[in-house]
């Protein structure tokens, strides 16, 4: 992997890493999921004019922005708007624990004992993480959480069977135009306050919602589907352990939390067995330097 490769690796994994705090800090002035909304607005309205209408497969990228946009993001920062963001952040890497196990049930491959260990490890972590006091005492965001991460591992592998048909801008473009109105219609039907949330938002709340459409969903996804071209995913995941190390930093610099012991004991635990799956699959890889994408965790 080339020196300016490495560089775009730790890029987009500080940009989708500050993004957890930067949205942290949003939901206090926006509702999550309308949050979200605002984010693929600004998305789409940035991208869509620079890439072609994906004629024909209109009813395909529909579906999968329903998963990948709509409920994958209103579980997953539903969820944020009640943990901690250092715990939020590790949780999301469930991710690909989840996606192994889709691969597994939908695709036909072979767990082993190695990704069966990781697996194990990982999911040791959660538990250690969810029994700590001031996350026990209220689980759904845990699972909320978990669910995102979940949907985000089916979504992973609906976007991995459209094969290359689609670029990453185009993808990223129109999933976006079609997440944001069914976000908008999850906001109204589950949340409320959206127009006292408009008329108070300031230069943070919507310096936020700009960061995460534009940085951390236009570029980010940008510079991560230019890696995916260039390198078989599986060696360009492990840059993704990089991001709750830096949404922790990031939240305690910035909004004041406190991560404690236990939590650096649950993160050692999932971290470490994301890690074992991730080096696995790196090397039993027999993908090319132009094998399907992966879809971004944020």
């Amino acid at each position: 992997m080339k020196p300016i490769d490495f560089l775009m690796g730790i890029t987009v994994a500080v940009t989708w890493g500050l993004g957890f705090t930067f949205a942290k800090a949003g939901m206090v002035q926006f509702p999550p999921i309308m949050l979200i909304a605002l984010r693929f607005t600004v998305t789409a309205m940035a991208l869509v004019w620079f890439v072609k209408p994906p004629i024909g497969m209109m009813w395909r990228l529909f579906g999968i922005s329903f998963v990948i946009g709509a409920l994958q993001y209103s579980l997953t920062f539903t969820g944020l708007d009640g943990l901690d963001v250092s715990l939020a952040a590790i949780i999301v890497q469930m991710e690909v624990p989840f996606a192994t196990l889709m691969a597994v049930i939908l695709l036909g491959d072979r767990l082993g004992w190695w990704r069966s260990a990781g697996m194990a490890i990982a999911f040791a972590g959660v538990v250690l993480i969810a029994g700590q006091p001031g996350v026990q005492d209220d689980l759904t965001p845990v699972f909320l959480v978990l669910g995102g991460a979940m949907t985000w591992a089916w979504g992973n592998i609906l976007v991995k069977k459209l094969g290359n048909s689609l670029g990453g801008f185009q993808l990223t473009a129109w999933v976006a135009v079609f997440s944001a109105p069914q976000l908008f219609v999850a906001s109204f039907l589950f949340e409320n306050g959206h127009m006292e949330a408009l008329a108070n938002a300031d230069i943070v709340g919507w310096g936020t919602v700009f960061y995460l459409g534009l940085v951390m969903t236009a570029f980010g996804y940008g510079l991560w589907f230019k890696l995916v071209s260039r390198h078989p995913v599986s060696h360009v995941m492990p840059f993704l352990l990089l991001l709750p190390v830096v949404a922790s930093a990031g939240a305690v610099l910035l909004l004041g939390e406190t991560v404690t012991s236990r939590t650096i004991a649950g993160s050692a635990l999932v971290l470490g067995g994301v890690g074992l799956i991730m080096y696995r699959q790196m090397r039993r890889s027999g993908e090319s330097p132009a094998a399907p994408r992966a879809v971004p965790p944020d």
